[in-house]
């Protein structure tokens, strides 16, 4: 399974934007994603990734950009 092409798919649906052509922006910043998408965003991942990340331990500045949360998913899987 590509990681990369699921995080957009993931992202598209939450934000309802295609991020793919601005993998360094911030999502938080701009307004795409807030709180309850970060929340949304993890149970996406877990579901359909196995990705395991306890909103405890969800840290924003690791995941505010669509690169990032790239490359914090490859970490994880």
């Amino acid at each position: 399974m590509d990681i990369k092409a699921t995080v957009l798919a993931i992202l598209s649906d939450l934000t309802g934007n295609d991020v793919s052509g601005a993998m360094d922006d911030n999502l938080f910043d701009s307004g795409l994603m807030d709180s309850m998408g970060s929340v949304q965003l993890l149970l996406q991942l877990q579901s359909e990734l196995g990705v395991n990340v306890p909103v405890s331990e969800f840290e924003r500045s690791e995941w505010d950009t669509p690169n990032k949360i790239v490359a914090k998913v490859e970490s994880l899987a």
